[in-house]
């Protein structure tokens, strides 16, 4: 570390998982730093998340990795599954291909307590409560804000994002003895449901149907337990089983943002969705807020020059964040085909995971491979 952080004071918009793995980042290396936090308290928002290697190497090198894992539970991997039947189409063996690799998942909410007790511990000032309407003059300012980021309509102006098409409600049930730990993603025309166990005795749901309309978009609309039944009906194997048993659910609007063209102007930065939303089908949204989060504390720490700290930053992140949006915005297309696409598509697979399996995952290790930590990568 080049200690140029050292006493620097440092404003975050936003107390997330960006928010707060960028704050304990800069804190690690001398900066003092404050965190506005719109909500009363930090509590959970949404449910489960996967962290793959990629990220916990970043967790890692922030000293979370004993806090992680004991709060996290190990992913074998994904089975691809027809949502009609639950027949296996094909599987991803995380072990197989990269054993001793941390595929984790765990409870959004233990995600967000680490990383708090974390930064409070490095000194890291969290303002909960406080409503920034109008950016507070500073000589650094990062917006960890979301998907209506103001640091980001200050910097690109305002945009207008566009619906997909598509809604997705998010659920949690008990966890049935003996679950496998492993992702299962069920794929049917116009919809898919992925669920996985999470470390707490939890099951993890998010499905997602096509729909012609929306309004709202955001992660707290409530939804109706019996309309998300409805939706996967012809949904076979454990999945009526599983949605028996949801009590309730949020659901929400997936809109597409198209990833920021500007990322900074030499005092104000952005990171996370406020730079790059992500919709939920690489499972990377929150694994690329803690990377960005990382790369900004590291670029800032290694000039002095501000301004040149910044640009590097979003030289390092900016093609990475498009590449991963761009992967997870095909799969949003891969995962509902109909008719004869989908018997094809899903021969295919099958027979590709049979006589190649190491091809499917071929497809996703540059995303788990890369390491945030080394800027040369």
């Amino acid at each position: 570390m080049s200690n140029h952080l050292a006493g620097r004071p440092a404003t975050i918009v936003g107390a997330g998982i960006g928010g707060l793995t960028a704050a304990l980042a800069l804190a690690r290396r001398g900066a003092r730093v404050t965190v506005l936090e719109r909500a009363g308290a930090l509590r959970e928002v949404g449910a489960g998340i996967q962290v793959s290697p990629n990220a916990f190497r970043v967790l890692e090198a922030l000293g979370l990795r004993d806090a992680i894992t004991d709060a996290s539970a190990p992913s074998g991997g994904v089975e691809l599954r027809g949502g009609a039947t639950g027949a296996l189409v094909a599987r991803i063996d995380y072990a197989r291909h990269r054993p001793g690799a941390p595929f984790r998942v765990i409870h959004r909410a233990r995600m967000i307590e680490a990383l708090e007790r974390a930064a409070r511990a490095r000194g890291v000032s969290i303002e909960l409560g406080t409503e920034v309407t109008d950016l507070p003059p500073a000589p650094l300012l990062i917006g960890a804000d979301g998907l209506h980021s103001r640091v980001r309509a200050a910097l690109n102006g305002a945009e207008t994002p566009f619906f997909t098409g598509q809604v997705a409600w998010r659920a949690l049930i008990p966890l049935e003895p003996g679950a496998a730990f492993v992702a299962q993603l069920f794929m049917g025309r116009g919809r898919h449901l992925v669920s996985y166990p999470l470390a707490d005795g939890l099951r993890n749901i998010v499905a997602v149907e096509e729909r012609s309309g929306w309004t709202e978009e955001g992660w707290s609309l409530p939804g109706n337990p019996d309309d998300l039944r409805a939706a996967f009906a012809g949904f076979g194997g454990p999945v009526t089983g599983w949605l028996d048993r949801v009590a309730d659910c949020g659901l929400w609007g997936l809109f597409r943002h198209e990833v920021a063209q500007r990322w900074h102007d030499g005092t104000r930065a952005i990171l996370g969705d406020a730079a790059h939303p992500t919709l939920p089908f690489l499972a990377q949204g929150a694994a690329l807020a803690i990377e960005d989060a990382w790369v900004l504390a590291a670029c800032l720490d290694a000039d002095a020059d501000q301004g040149a700290a910044l640009a590097r930053y979003q030289s390092l992140r900016q093609p990475r964040a498009t590449r991963v949006v761009a992967a997870s915005n095909a799969n949003a297309r891969n995962y509902h085909l109909g008719g004869p696409m989908r018997v094809a598509a899903q021969a295919a697979l099958r027979a590709g995971s049979a006589l190649a399996p190491s091809l499917l995952f071929r497809r996703v290790a540059w995303v788990f491979d890369h390491d945030p930590t080394d800027l040369r990568a």
